[in-house]
């Protein structure tokens, strides 16, 4: 019985490995390419709906082309802001960050107020940004 349960378990472990892990708060760059993606497509957001968030839609790459994911109806999580993915270019290459739930967000833009100082106005927070000063420093 034990070793049948061990030849088990060492069976499904690679599988379980695979399967997708819970969002987390911190939101990760996990995916860099040189293709830019189209011009984000217009979409009405519905009207409100209580306890949801409007997930808007996104640019995914899928395969070796940018596939459009319509925006949807998330449940909303008390104390997290939704933070979108997007696409940011630097240096020639762009980033996809994925969306994800973020804490501590009291200007609701969906950065983190820790990772928020973006001193050069460039749109990239100061945490990721290679020149965070445009005055040379």
């Amino acid at each position: 019985m034990f070793k049948a349960s061990v030849i088990a378990l060492s069976l499904l472990a690679p599988v379980a490995a695979m399967l997708p892990q819970a969002a987390s708060a911190e939101v990760d760059v996990n995916l860099v390419l040189r293709v830019p993606p189209p011009a984000p497509r217009y979409e009405p957001v519905p009207a409100a709906r209580p306890g949801f968030v409007w997930t808007p839609g996104y640019w995914a790459w899928r395969g070796n082309t940018h596939v459009w994911v319509g925006g949807t109806w998330t449940a909303a999580r008390p104390g997290y802001v939704y933070v979108q993915p997007r696409w940011v270019e630097r240096n020639g290459q762009w980033h996809f960050t994925h969306g994800a739930w973020a804490r501590h967000d009291k200007d609701h833009d969906g950065v983190r107020n820790s990772r928020d100082a973006d001193r050069d106005g460039d749109g990239v927070p100061n945490w990721v940004d290679r020149r965070p000063n445009t005055d040379g420093r």
